[in-house]
């Protein structure tokens, strides 16, 4: 195994075991210690890639909202009107990372996830700074409301809810 592939597994092992020790306890309640101890990581390892636990939940949500906008970017049937429901939909299939973020009271991690890939920067419009925010900050409240009932709608079903709200 070539060190990118240790790190890799390094990464993934704290991540998983991150994920499920927050089902149990609280972020500060988990100590590097035990996380390390969990994982079968020695603690160079993993201040090596982090400086602290919440590096880690930021990394995977970040990890995953590129890999969400490869997915959509190589898909040939991507449009406009497919963002929306293909953005919920890898929410969804990611349910139990969200879930856990929501019920870990982490979900500024989320917004902060969305907020970067909308990349709104100094330099922009204010006219495309706010819209773009609008968007984010949309997109964000209607994430925790989903997360909160269970995300029971397909990304389809949620576009189609927003098309007759916008329509009222």
């Amino acid at each position: 195994m070539n060190n990118a592939q240790k790190n890799s597994y390094v990464k993934k092992q704290i991540t998983a075991t991150l994920i499920d020790l927050l089902k149990k306890k609280s972020l500060s309640e988990i100590s590097i210690s035990e996380l390390t101890d969990k994982a079968g990581i020695g603690r160079v390892s993993f201040y090596r890639n982090y400086q602290g636990k919440e590096d880690i939940l930021k990394e995977e949500s970040n990890r995953l909202i590129r890999e969400w906008g490869k997915l959509y970017e190589s898909n040939p049937e991507s449009a406009p009107e497919t963002l929306f429901p293909s953005l919920f939909d890898f929410y969804r299939d990611h349910k139990d990372f969200y879930t856990t973020l929501y019920n870990a009271g982490l979900s500024s991690i989320m917004m902060e996830t969305i907020i970067g890939a909308i990349q709104i920067t100094p330099d922009m419009k204010n006219l495309e700074a706010y819209m773009k925010s609008f968007w984010a900050y949309g997109i964000y409240g209607w994430l925790l409301e989903w997360i909160k009932r269970g995300m029971p709608e397909s990304g389809k079903e949620l576009s189609a809810l927003f098309s007759m709200a916008h329509k009222n």
